[in-house]
């Protein structure tokens, strides 16, 4: 399962950060444009901590990748009637992934940005989910102080 969630994120960042079908890309840490055909009045992420949606207007959005992995939005009009389910890949900057093995623990790391940064995958120990949550947490610490101090 693993190897085709690698292939698909692969796959979706060779051909760029436009969405693929029904598919956008983006890297950790950085913000892609979503459009939608139609005005939108309620806007559902499935987990909001591998990525989150900023509104600009009724059609328009910035999707902001805040940790590894995948997850998806939906986006329904006014009348409650589905406009987009689309699927969100937050992946490194060149998809480098190196699995680490220690005794019966498994750690994941993305080392495609000169350093290599933990990237929790099902299967890895516990330390790893602990590590991207904490990181997690400090982006959306950062995110509130930014948003909190912004001029209005």
């Amino acid at each position: 399962m693993r190897r085709a969630v690698f292939a698909l994120a692969a796959a979706i960042a060779a051909a760029g950060p436009a969405i693929a079908g029904n598919v956008l890309s983006v890297t950790l840490d950085e913000v892609r444009l979503l459009a939608f055909a139609k005005p939108i009045a309620t806007l559902y992420v499935a987990d909001p901590a591998i990525a989150d949606v900023t509104m600009i207007d009724k059609r328009r959005g910035f999707v902001l990748g805040k940790s590894f992995g995948t997850t998806n939005i939906i986006a329904l009009d006014a009348a409650g009637r589905e406009v987009s389910d689309s699927h969100i890949v937050v992946s490194g900057a060149g998809g480098a992934v190196v699995t680490l093995h220690k005794g019966t623990s498994q750690f994941t790391y993305d080392c495609a940005s000169g350093r290599c940064e933990i990237a929790p995958q099902p299967g890895d120990a516990k330390d790893a989910f602990d590590a991207d949550m904490d990181q997690v947490q400090k982006h959306e610490e950062l995110s509130q102080r930014s948003a909190s101090s912004a001029p209005q």
